[in-house]
Order: structure tokens, then sequence, then C-alpha cells
């Protein structure tokens, strides 16, 4: 996977992003798991949510699959 710098704060993000759209809709709390899990061997961390994504189900779900990993991602 490729990084780059998010502007002047060391921050590097993967250069691609993940929607999570589908976490707590389309797909249920065990394949948002798997979907997750899978975009993190990858090398991405790099994630996109907002409250308006299955009612908010989607930040839900992704706070609890990035506890073990908050200092490694980031959110947008």
């Amino acid at each position: 996977m490729q990084y780059h710098s998010l502007g002047r704060t060391g921050v590097k993000v993967s250069q691609l992003c993940f929607g999570t759209m589908s976490f707590g809709g389309d797909a249920d709390e065990a394949t948002s798991a798997q979907m997750f899990n899978r975009t993190r061997d990858a090398g991405i961390n790099f994630y996109d949510t907002a409250d308006a994504y299955s009612m908010g189900r989607s930040e839900e779900i992704l706070g609890r699959l990035i506890a073990d990993c908050r200092d490694d991602v980031v959110l947008t």
C-alpha cells in the first residue's frame, strides 16, 4: 500500500480510503468485521464514515472494530 502525508500533520494515510456505508446495513457486524480486517491486512488505515450511514450503526460498529488500533487509523 502506498501512503500520503496528510498535510503537514506528519500523519500518513493509505492511498485508498475505505467507505463504511454498508456497516450495520447491508453488512451485519460480523461481515463488517471481516471487511475491516481484510482492509487492515491490505494496509488501509483511512476510513470514511458518517452518522447518516445506517442511522449511526456504521460508526458504532467501526468504533468497536478500531478499539485495538485507534492510534493507527484515520477517520473522515
